[in-house]
């Protein structure tokens, strides 16, 4: 899978977003945004703050993740290595747990409120799960480390993006942590140090 697809929608997303504040003179006006100050509602109130950047990250992250799922669990039972078995038990629990906290910061109410997470379909993780779900056996454990690989790097590569334009420091420090513990996990798939 190239790496530029999800970093490429999040500029395109932040693109749209810029271009959509300019409202027809004519028109309904969108509401005001929300001073710096203020606090999100809900869920995510101890968050402060979110822009439009936070929540597609949160949104994109949550498909990301979501399709990460999917693809240790596919190949849960077919991998043959153990420590392979045991990175991908660990890639579960970890994404799990992210997922569970970054679907509980969207926001229920106010800008942003009702955005769906993001889903991969087009970006070329459909052909990587089917070449992971049509892998015969003796090449589950090859191939299972090079799909998930590629969808990690390409996880630490948004994460790493958020830190540079993010505004809201609870989900920066998030996009940290996930920039490096994906880029750990693309080193342990690929055998490097």
């Amino acid at each position: 899978m190239p790496r530029t697809p999800l970093v490429s929608v999040l500029a395109a997303v932040l693109l749209t977003s810029a271009c959509a504040g300019s409202p027809d003179p004519g028109g309904p006006r969108p509401a005001p945004a929300p001073p710096a100050g203020s606090t999100v509602a809900g869920p995510t109130a101890d968050l402060g703050a979110m822009s439009g950047i936070d929540v597609v990250f949160l949104s994109t992250m949550v498909g990301h993740s979501e399709r990460t799922l999917q693809i240790v669990r596919l190949s849960r039972d077919r991998v043959r290595d153990d420590a392979l078995r045991t990175l991908a038990a660990a890639i579960e629990a970890t994404e799990a747990d992210e997922l569970a906290a970054m679907r509980s910061w969207l926001p229920t109410t106010g800008p942003g409120a009702g955005v769906t997470a993001h889903h991969h379909e087009g970006h070329g993780d459909d052909a990587a799960l089917d070449r992971l779900r049509t892998a015969p056996a003796p090449d589950v454990d090859r191939v299972l480390r090079e799909v998930l690989a590629d969808h990690q790097r390409s996880a630490a590569d948004l994460a790493r993006a958020q830190v540079g334009v993010g505004r809201n420091e609870r989900v920066r420090d998030l996009a940290r942590r996930i920039e490096q513990s994906r880029t750990a996990e693309v080193e342990l798939l690929r055998g490097t140090p």
